[in-house]
């Protein structure tokens, strides 16, 4: 039976790296000459769509114990793609592919903004191989790949880009990729949860949202997906500053 019923994981982290293709493919249609937001707006929809995708293959397969090293291999190549190369790919279209370098009277001959992009997939790659080696099962060492490629995703649909200097955008996302090779601890939501809520509870919760969700409007939903990103980035530098503050008094 669990070899029968683990094509139901392994399809939903299938369906998590087609979203980051699509993503990429989306961004890829962005010109110079026209108004892109749309389009890198679309993109990062398609990433936090895969976000769902890549939650819920987890829980398929502990839910069916369908769980395999095939589906952890298949979900973390699923994962690089996505939250790795995706992201880079909309932060170059979007911001970084406008930043190249002249060189012996060659224009733009060193385009060094695709360097900055490449950041992204190189710390989610490294992040992700040092997860499959070895994890602790109580926390997450660095920020969780997903929560990093989300939080990219959401900067075109949250915000206007153009409106936002890119002295800011740019330190923040290679922050926010440094933050995945970091050693910083970051809580797993489940293992928080796991004993605490009930299903009805759960139901509850979701209803709760639901209903959240619908007297704010679907047009500030996003500001809700953004500020769960953000207090969560914030959460894991916090605990590392009071940890250092601790050990500093000790």
């Amino acid at each position: 039976m669990k070899i029968k019923l683990s094509w139901i994981p392994n399809t939903l982290s299938l369906g998590n790296l087609t979203m980051g293709f699509v993503s990429i493919l989306i961004s890829s249609e962005s010109t110079k000459s026209s108004d892109n937001s749309q389009i890198f707006l679309l993109s990062g929809f398609f990433i936090v769509l895969a976000a769902l995708f890549d939650g819920f293959d987890g829980m398929a397969a502990r839910a069916l114990n369908a769980t395999s090293d095939l589906g952890a291999e298949l979900d973390t190549l699923a994962d690089l793609t996505t939250f790795g190369i995706a992201p880079g790919h909309l932060m170059y279209k979007m911001i970084l592919e406008n930043y190249k370098m002249d060189f012996y009277g060659m224009p733009d001959f060193l385009p060094y903004g695709m360097l900055i992009a490449a950041i992204f997939p190189i710390c989610a790659a490294y992040r992700l191989a040092r997860f499959s080696v070895a994890h602790d099962p109580a926390s997450f060492t660095g920020l969780p790949s997903p929560v990093a490629g989300v939080t990219v995703a959401l900067f075109p649909i949250s915000f206007n880009i153009a409106l936002i200097p890119e002295f800011i955008t740019i330190p923040c996302f290679v922050a926010i990729a440094l933050l995945m090779v970091s050693t910083i601890k970051y809580s797993k939501p489940q293992v928080a949860m796991r004993g605490k809520f009930s299903r009805s509870r759960m139901l509850m919760v979701l209803l709760g949202f639901t209903v959240l969700v619908y007297a704010i409007g679907w047009a500030k939903f996003p500001w809700i997906l953004y500020g769960i990103a953000a207090f969560y980035v914030f959460s894991g530098l916090i605990s590392f500053i009071i940890h250092l503050i601790q050990e500093y008094k000790v």
